[in-house]
């Protein structure tokens, strides 16, 4: 066989497939990639940037824009493709965030011209990056302060080619300074801003005393978009201590008294234009909110507009307090403050990042000053050599002009003044006009300066607390030249008006039906006074209707000794026209059960229930036997079911609460005989199964087939049927009344 053919063969006999465990092959492939992106792209480092963020305010650093001039976005871009492989567009959209025009940070690194979309609105898009121009903020002065003096490390860039910086070497926490998120594999970073002077001012506090209150200087974040900010120091101290915690941010309005509308001027940092007008929309469309008559956005170049139209009866407060509760008007911020830390992510606290940040800057002082340190003593070495040939120019004129070759000129240098070779070169690279008396006594007079400057240098390497005097200081002149007012304003919590769910639901009056066959109607009294006969299915019909209003709670009792528990609000309001809910849907209730009766407890639950069954017994219940602590659905064993239930009447106290004239007069039918019975003669049992006690009695007493107020009742002279004890054979129906044995089971 030939060499190829052996190839083929062995290739054949080799498995196609391998097998390894899976964590191997997580450990191999998905870690590394977790690692990249924790590391390398989705936290920031102490210095406040992600490397995208670093690489492009460097390349438009080394561009020269931090002089003023701007430049097209898309020279920009591409020019810091030669330090950060993504694609264009990936570059420009973290250049758009960076901008002023953006409005995203607090204080934007990116000076710019053109149209940059806007942080607060989802669909305002930016434009294309051949038409916007760029520049850095003179505010980038501090974040590249020293860069030149090996400040930071310099390292590769992906290809080799360039050299740039791991870090940035701030001169203020900037970490803080401007909102920073990102979301990483297994782990993510949601950082606020603060403000610039405050920020400032409480690192100087922590410089001079590391357990100074932070939250003197610094109470609170602060963001671009302003809004308010509602204050708890218990989760703000949270916050500041472990870097994990929420606050709310609510916008801000104002209202035109003499248009009737609302105006959102500033809103939360977490949401946009878009979504607000969305929530608004959804809760009218909803039925939830009906003081809205339009809802628009009119923001232009002078800043953000909601506008509000309200309904001439709307409270404008009133409604902001509910527009609060349900929309994104006012949301949370959660922090997450983690950052990597030499290269390891850390969730740290306010005081652990100003801490970890004073560690990084501390080391770029010092570097900065040991740059400074060996410039200096270069410079002095380099004049002491100078200043040794001002005792004898001549002779240094003739070493070299009687030197036979270029390379013995150095050596000479050195032999005849005892100097080294730095210095000689130094000295033999001075133009010949210059070697005059008066330019060698200008250059060595900068000696003793320089021997003063050196040793402050060193003095300062010795003693850590004048290396933190410079630092204070620069904190101090960036407060100064670059702080800004607060925009986002304090509220404390304490006064902020908070709607519980009772208050966000409309409360207005109304009338509720119950049908024969389980229908439910919900009808507003203002929808009744106008309309017509009620809509009912064939052959249905209207058993009972109660007047209440839309907060209250109903209870509904079926055949099956069940309570079925609810709220009003809960049902969809319905016009009279509509067929109405179907109560065994809504209520889920068991397959053939049926609902018997509905009755309104009111608030404090206080009355009784008179349940008549069939076989002539009636049982009085408390109403408030039916009262739960919790919000349960169903109750079971609601009523006796040793016989079936003919008839329920609520008792409730009047309109005032009185309970003394609770009691009233109920007629109940048995056959051909009736009684009126006073509610009174019944004893209330502390039982809901309660059998009940014997109204009606003798041999043949029949079975109960009517139960109901006597109010409800057209029967003349019906005090005849009136007993005043129990047991009683009842009195038999007059004559004209007999028909009313064909009565059901009554409403109260």
């Amino acid at each position: 066989m030939t060499k190829d053919n052996n190839q083929s063969a062995q290739m054949m006999e080799e498995p196609y497939m391998s097998q390894e465990k899976i964590t191997e092959t997580l450990e191999k492939n998905y870690m590394p990639y977790a690692m990249s992106v924790i590391v390398s792209r989705a936290i920031p480092e102490i210095d406040g940037f992600k490397p995208a963020h670093r690489k492009l305010l460097y390349t438009m650093y080394k561009m020269g824009l931090l002089n003023g001039r701007r430049t097209k976005s898309a020279n920009v871009v591409g020019q810091t493709m030669k330090l950060n492989p993504h694609g264009d567009q990936a570059i420009y959209d973290t250049m758009v965030r960076m901008t002023r025009g953006n409005g995203a940070l607090l204080y934007p690194y990116v000076d710019s011209k053109g149209n940059f979309g806007k942080q607060f609105s989802r669909d305002m898009q930016c434009a294309a990056p051949r038409y916007t121009e760029v520049a850095l903020e003179p505010f980038c002065r501090e974040i590249f302060s020293g860069i030149e003096k090996d400040t930071v490390d310099m390292v590769d860039n992906y290809d080799g080619t360039l050299q740039e910086p791991w870090l940035l070497p701030v001169t203020f926490p900037s970490i803080l300074v401007n909102a920073n998120q990102g979301i990483a594999v297994g782990m993510a970073s949601n950082i606020c801003s603060f403000n610039l002077g405050e920020v400032c001012r409480a690192t100087v506090a922590f410089i001079k005393d590391g357990t100074a209150d932070l939250l003197k200087w610094m109470p609170a974040p602060d963001f671009s978009g302003g809004a308010f900010l509602i204050y708890d120091e218990d989760q703000m101290r949270q916050i500041f201590d472990k870097g994990r915690g929420s606050f709310k941010l609510r916008a801000r309005y104002n209202y035109d008294k003499k248009n009737h509308l609302i105006e959102v001027t500033e809103i939360p940092y977490t949401t946009t234009i878009e979504q607000i007008i969305d929530d608004i929309a959804k809760l009218v469309k909803n039925g939830k909110i009906k003081e809205i008559s339009d809802v628009r956005d009119e923001t232009d170049l002078k800043g953000l507009k909601i506008t509000i139209d309200l309904k001439r009866q709307a409270d404008p407060e009133q409604l902001m307090q509910k527009l609060y509760a349900q929309t994104n008007l006012e949301s949370s911020f959660a922090c997450n403050f983690n950052v990597l830390v030499n290269g390891t992510p850390r969730v740290l606290g306010v005081r652990g990042l100003i801490a970890e940040w004073l560690v990084f800057r501390r080391q770029c002082v010092r570097r900065e000053i040991n740059f400074d340190l060996a410039n200096k003593q270069n410079r002095l070495h380099l004049l002491n050599g100078l200043a040794s040939i001002l005792l004898d120019i001549d002779k240094a004129i003739r070493i070299i002009r009687e030197t036979d070759t270029d390379a013995d000129v150095i050596p000479n240098l050195c032999a005849g003044f005892n100097i080294d070779e730095v210095q000689a070169e130094y000295v033999a690279e001075i133009k010949l006009r210059n070697l005059n008396r008066e330019y060698i006594l200008k250059r060595t007079a900068d000696i003793k300066k320089l021997k003063q400057e050196i040793r402050e240098l060193k003095k300062k390497l010795k003693d850590p607390s004048l290396i933190d005097a410079d630092i204070i200081e620069k904190l101090e002149y960036v407060a100064e030249t670059y702080g800004e007012p607060r925009r986002t304003e304090l509220i404390q919590a304490e006064k902020v008006e908070v709607l519980t769910e009772e208050d966000m639901i409309e409360d207005f009056n109304l009338k509720v039906f119950l049908t024969e066959e389980g229908y439910f109607k919900k009808l507003a009294l203002t929808s009744l006074r106008s309309a017509g006969e009620l809509k009912t299915k064939d052959g249905d019909q209207i058993v009972q209707e109660l007047e209440g209003t839309n907060r209250m709670e109903i209870i509904f009792l079926t055949d099956q000794q069940n309570a079925y528990k609810a709220f009003l609000h809960e049902f969809e309001d319905q016009k009279p026209s509509d067929l109405g809910a179907y109560l065994p849907v809504e209520l889920e209730m068991e397959e053939d059960e049926q609902v018997l009766y509905m009755l309104l407890p009111g608030d404090d639950y206080k009355g009784s229930l008179l349940f008549a069954f069939e076989n002539g017994k009636v049982a009085r219940v408390p109403l408030d036997s039916y009262q739960t602590k919790t919000r349960r659905r169903r109750l079971i064993n609601a009523y006796s079911d040793r016989s079936p239930l003919r008839g329920v009447i609520c008792l409730k106290p009047d309109e005032d609460g009185n309970t003394d004239d609770i009691e009233q007069d109920c007629f109940l039918v048995s056959d051909s005989k009736a009684v009126l019975l006073a509610s009174d003669l019944l004893n209330e049992k502390t039982t809901r199964t309660t059998q009940g006690v014997q109204v009606l009695s003798g041999k043949k007493r029949g079975k109960i087939s009517v139960f109901r107020p006597a109010t409800d009742v057209r029967i003349e002279d019906i005090e005849y049927y009136r007993i005043r004890k129990i047991p009683s054979v009842g009195y038999y129906l007059k004559e004209k009344t007999l028909a009313f044995r064909q009565i059901g089971l009554g409403t109260d």
